[in-house]
């Protein structure tokens, strides 16, 4: 919670320009004059995202939200625009389409390393107390 606090400070008081969170970390952050929302991926719920977005666009001010949209989330981008009421426009035929990535990954055989052994601490354990 601390380090929470710490990172949405530094951001408020704009010494960190850029913010990460997850849905979880986000929630509560009222941040003015926030210009940006980058969504890596799309939530499953549409009102989520509508709760992501809402932080662009404060006070009449204008914000833009850019979403990261794979094949397998297009029921869910569907599903926002229904909600919102609103058709999103959508960037196609990009130079990095995620199937490439995809392709790519498909072709690579992936090993596990094995990890190597836990060492057991030589400390004397403390006594459990019921």
């Amino acid at each position: 919670q601390n380090a929470r606090q710490f990172a949405l400070s530094n951001f408020k008081e704009r010494k960190t320009r850029i913010l990460v969170a997850t849905d979880i970390a986000a929630r509560g952050i009222d941040i003015d004059q926030l210009s940006h929302v980058f969504n890596y991926d799309l939530p499953e719920v549409a009102e989520t995202y509508v709760h992501r977005i809402g932080r662009t666009g404060r006070a009449g001010l204008g914000g833009t939200a850019i979403s990261f949209c794979s094949h397998e989330e297009k029921p869910y981008f569907k599903s926002i625009e229904k909600l919102i009421g609103k058709s999103i426009p959508e960037i196609k035929g990009h130079n990095y389409p995620i199937t490439q990535f995809f392709e790519e990954v498909k072709e690579e055989k992936f090993v596990r390393t094995p990890r190597p052994p836990r060492r057991r601490s030589t400390a004397p354990r403390r006594p459990r107390t019921p």
